[in-house]
């Protein structure tokens, strides 16, 4: 019945068209007929790519529905995206709306879904689609007068999985963490809390740089771990975690943090977790002296120059991994403020939002040199900090077995920098006595 309605439908399309196209004037009642007639052909086939839609979606043969060239309101729409998902045990369709700046993801049940493709789909809304399922292809295109649809072999052979989330791969696991609840990352059933969402990402970050770095330590009995500025302690808790409970590599964690309440309310959730290597350290980062060899050393976020002091206990304690992300260049920024040498950089650093970053770089690039002259490789790069921290760089030196780098040539570039920016002095380098050395 369906095939023989679609045939008369063509025979009257293939008419109609036949008149206007060789310019017969049809009168005001029979240019009413043909204009009508148009419209129910290209409705017809319109519906007919829908019901083929939700014929796939019934069983279960749909993958995917793709349209473009949009022509509709909305001058930044480009495309939109149609795929199966299952929403908290619920079949429903997702459209990504694809913008010239941004992708906007709505999920819809079956019957809104092809109500609202109704709506979208012709001469002023897309005019391209493309319906894939494991059957067949078929092509839309909207043309003035009529919709052309054209069947193909199927392109894809299998369904996409239809998980709304696909599984993530996390470092650490939100259930079963004692510390990540006493934290208030997450309920008391493992789940994490929405305000909590950014926090627990920067943890899991954090931990899959660190696991990157910590592989090529060489193997002891006991590897001590240094967290110096190790606040709240989210991010010494999950190290501890990862490295003795996952990675099953027996570790010393101590965080050293000066205010004594948080001191105190860590060791406490060290001791409720059972974290018989953990424990937290009052004290600063200038004062405090290793209890034990220190083979990495971790500051995160010391301010100005208290990363330099953190740099400072690395190296001279021969740590073989030492990680910073700095916050704060006041120290080297006040330097050129002060100096204000003449150089090609004038017309930047006259505005304070280029000189912060400037100081920035120059501070961060000489603690890198400094770490080099002392046999390290390193490496600067972005890590990602949560909202309230907005300084994400990450300094890493790991000590090289046998360094290459010229020490001469290191002084001298270092001098170089120095004399071009107006700099008396790097606080690390007077810190470690290279001031004297480089005149």
């Amino acid at each position: 019945m369906r095939n023989s309605v679609h045939m008369l439908l063509a025979v009257e399309r293939s008419f109609v068209q036949a008149a206007l196209g060789f310019g017969f004037k049809l009168k005001e009642n029979n240019y009413f007929w043909a204009t009508n007639w148009k419209k129910e052909i290209m409705r017809n086939e319109e519906s007919q790519i829908l019901e083929n839609l939700k014929a796939s979606l019934d069983s279960n043969r749909f993958i995917k529905f793709s349209l473009g060239d949009y022509k509709g309101h909305d001058s930044n729409l480009k495309k939109l995206y149609v795929k199966r998902v299952t929403i908290k045990q619920k079949e429903m369709l997702s459209f990504v709306f694809r913008h010239k700046t941004q992708d906007i993801t709505k999920n819809y049940d079956f019957a809104e879904a092809i109500k609202l493709l109704d709506e979208m789909i012709g001469f002023k809304g897309f005019r391209f689609g493309l319906l894939c399922t494991l059957d067949f292809d078929e092509q839309m295109q909207v043309f003035k007068s009529r919709i052309a649809l054209k069947r193909k072999p199927p392109s894809l052979k299998q369904l996409p999985p239809k998980a709304h989330d696909k599984s993530k791969n996390r470092k650490i696991e939100a259930k079963g963490k004692r510390y990540l609840h006493e934290l208030g990352i997450t309920d008391p059933f493992g789940k994490v809390y929405k305000k909590s969402q950014d926090k627990y990402r920067q943890i899991n970050h954090y931990i899959e740089i660190l696991s990157t770095l910590l592989k090529d330590l060489p193997l002891r009995e006991m590897t001590n771990i240094v967290d110096m500025g190790a606040g709240k302690g989210y991010l010494t808790f999950a190290l501890y975690d990862y490295l003795n409970n996952v990675l099953k590599m027996p570790t010393r964690v101590v965080g050293v943090e000066f205010r004594k309440n948080l001191v105190d309310l860590c060791n406490n959730i060290a001791q409720k977790s059972d974290f018989q290597d953990l424990y937290f350290e009052e004290g600063t980062i200038e004062k405090y002296e290793f209890k034990h060899d220190a083979n990495v050393l971790i500051a995160l976020h010391a301010c100005d120059t208290a990363t330099d002091e953190a740099i400072y206990k690395g190296i001279t304690g021969q740590a073989d991994l030492i990680v910073v992300a700095p916050c704060c260049h006041h120290q080297i920024r006040a330097e050129i403020e002060k100096n204000k040498v003449k150089n090609e950089l004038d017309f930047l650093l006259r505005h304070g939002i280029f000189l912060e970053r400037q100081a920035e770089m120059v501070t961060d690039g000489i603690r890198a040199l400094i770490l080099e002259y002392y046999g390290y490789s390193t490496k600067v790069f972005q890590f990602v900090s949560d909202a309230h921290t907005p300084k994400n760089v990450l300094v890493v030196g790991k000590k090289l077995k046998e360094p290459k780098a010229d020490q001469t040539d290191i002084l001298n570039k270092i001098q170089e920098i120095k004399k071009y920016f107006g700099i008396r002095y790097h606080h690390l380098e007077v810190l470690l006595g290279l001031t004297e050395q480089m005149g």
